[in-house]
């Protein structure tokens, strides 16, 4: 609920955001996700959209290789966030939300050196997040909440990583269709 609470009251503020351009509109949202998300998903959330920020200052517009260095940013922002916090940062198979960013990130990278148009790029880096986040059902929860139960998590996906799965989705389908 945490994480929803913070989503829904960006929502709320969307109009009050800085938009001068990319970068600072990522920024300022970053400042209400670390305000209203509680527990460690306001600063991992709010730091992936403040390193997303950071990469993409002064943008305008995105493409494909703008897109996949602004998620590449997002990654290091959760895993450095994950090391000062709790002494190290999730990497893919700790079964996080890493373990679908990470290849969708590293999906919209492969996509940009092979100059891949944007709708399918994402399509591609949606298709590499779902396929990450089932893979963690294979295997044992190491950091986070889902940590604290270790082997009973195998079988059962990782929350975050599925959550990943449904937006990569979702924003490219509403990107599908805004074309």
């Amino acid at each position: 609920m945490s994480i929803a609470k913070g989503f829904k009251q960006l929502k709320k503020d969307w109009d009050t955001r800085k938009k001068g351009n990319i970068g600072e509109f990522l920024m300022s949202c970053s400042e209400i996700i670390m305000e209203y998300c509680g527990g460690a998903s306001g600063p991992l959330w709010g730091n992936a959209f403040r390193y997303a920020g950071k990469a993409s200052i002064g943008k305008q517009e995105i493409g494909v290789s703008e897109l996949a260095e602004l998620l590449q940013a997002a990654v290091i922002g959760i895993q450095e966030t994950g090391e000062r916090s709790f002494g190290r940062g999730a990497k893919v198979g700790d079964k996080t939300l890493i373990d679908a960013l990470v290849p969708a990130a590293d999906s919209l990278k492969d996509s940009a050196e092979k100059n891949i148009d944007l709708i399918t790029a994402m399509k591609l880096s949606a298709d590499a997040a779902k396929e990450g986040a089932e893979k963690t059902k294979g295997f044992a929860a190491n950091l986070g909440r889902a940590g604290t139960v270790g082997d009973r998590s195998i079988g059962y996906p990782d929350a975050g990583a599925y959550g990943i799965g449904i937006i990569f989705s979702e924003l490219y389908e509403f990107a599908k269709d805004f074309k």
